[in-house]
């Protein structure tokens, strides 16, 4: 008698890190896909490691590669996000910020000077990406929820 044998399936890929993105709960629906976007690429542009490789389709078509984990999106009231960021800096996670005044510009060069004419304390997060060890992610995240 045979012995049929299941293919051999790949162990699932896991990772030890995570990348985040809060979002200030009270944000209108573009301005949320307006800061997540943008706080992604930051990440992207400091951290080859988390970008994986090409994708082309059955066709030969190219296409650029994307990060090779998943971003986790929470939403969290302006406290929480305050309270993330500090916790962030503090854990000296490598971060992207968003403010509220970076909605108002309209250019990269604008969009430093808003942030740098702030201090730190006095930032109007809306937004902020932060990578690392997935435990400490967790603890930067911290009372925020998934976004719905």
């Amino acid at each position: 008698m045979d012995t049929i044998t299941e293919p051999l399936r790949p162990e699932p890929i896991r990772f030890d890190t995570k990348i985040a993105v809060l979002l200030r709960a009270d944000l209108e629906p573009w301005q949320r896909l307006n800061a997540t976007s943008f706080l992604v690429s930051g990440l992207g542009t400091r951290l080859p490691e988390v970008i994986g490789e090409p994708y082309e389709d059955a066709d030969g078509v190219p296409y650029l590669p994307m990060f090779r984990q998943p971003v986790m999106v929470f939403e969290a009231t302006k406290e929480t996000l305050t309270t993330a960021h500090a916790r962030a800096l503090s854990r000296a996670l490598p971060r992207a910020l968003f403010t509220s005044d970076l909605f108002s510009t309209g250019n990269d060069r604008d969009n430093r000077a808003a942030v740098r004419a702030v201090p730190t304390a006095e930032l109007d997060l809306v937004g902020l990406a932060v990578h690392g060890p997935k435990n400490a992610v967790d603890k930067v995240v911290k009372g925020a929820r998934m976004h719905p």
